[in-house]
């Protein structure tokens, strides 16, 4: 059997990150940071929610945020180690609900989160600074 311990260590590690991020994504927001950050940090609260899986029903279609513009499935070069392991926390911290499959770079610094059991989201993406901001 696996231990829950180092899982609920993750999501406690994750969470503290998200947090930490929504704060930053907020103040850099009133400070004339950046919008793409701004614009998934003052919407998370109402859209952070996974659509569960369930055989039959239609996968719906929507994204948040802000896709990177020339991403496209299958794109990009997967990672691993502690990047991946921080974009995994990040990401199911922010839709917790699926599993995650794999972690992909693309371009610009930006990373593609890939969820797997559940319709929505499929793809969350997060800049180099491990934050949200936008899924799909």
């Amino acid at each position: 059997m696996f231990s829950t311990k180092p899982t609920r260590t993750i999501a406690i590690a994750a969470t503290a990150l998200v947090l930490a991020g929504g704060s930053y994504g907020i103040v850099s927001a009133a400070s004339g940071g950046s919008a793409r950050t701004a614009n998934v940090a003052s919407s998370s609260a109402t859209t952070a929610k996974v659509v569960p899986f369930r055989r039959g029903e239609p996968t719906p279609s929507k994204v948040v945020g802000v896709v990177p513009p020339n991403w496209s499935p299958g794109s990009g070069t997967v990672v691993g180690g502690s990047i991946a392991s921080r974009a995994t926390a990040a990401a199911v911290a922010a839709f917790p609900g699926g599993k995650v499959d794999r972690v992909v770079a693309v371009e610009d610094g930006d990373y593609n989160v890939h969820i797997i059991g559940v319709n929505w989201p499929h793809h969350v993406f997060l800049n180099g600074e491990f934050m949200v901001i936008g899924a799909e």
